[in-house]
């Protein structure tokens, strides 16, 4: 009999990358100008919301 007992460890599950899903509407004329981008730049649409919004975030300014 074996003095331990032996656990692996387990993948992470969807979600528990540092990611959360999130749904946003947008109009058709964003997403087309984002498609765009997406086909110009070889990036995915996802890739490129997440960019544009880490650039944005640092530049915002919340006025009264």
């Amino acid at each position: 009999m074996s003095d331990e007992i032996t656990i692996k460890r387990k993948n992470p599950r969807k979600g528990d990358d540092g990611f959360k899903i999130v749904s946003v509407r947008m109009r058709d004329e964003l997403i087309e100008r984002l498609d765009e981008l997406s086909a110009q730049s070889n990036r995915s649409r996802n890739e490129l919301i997440n960019m544009l919004l880490e650039a944005a975030i640092k530049i915002v300014k919340i006025e009264d």
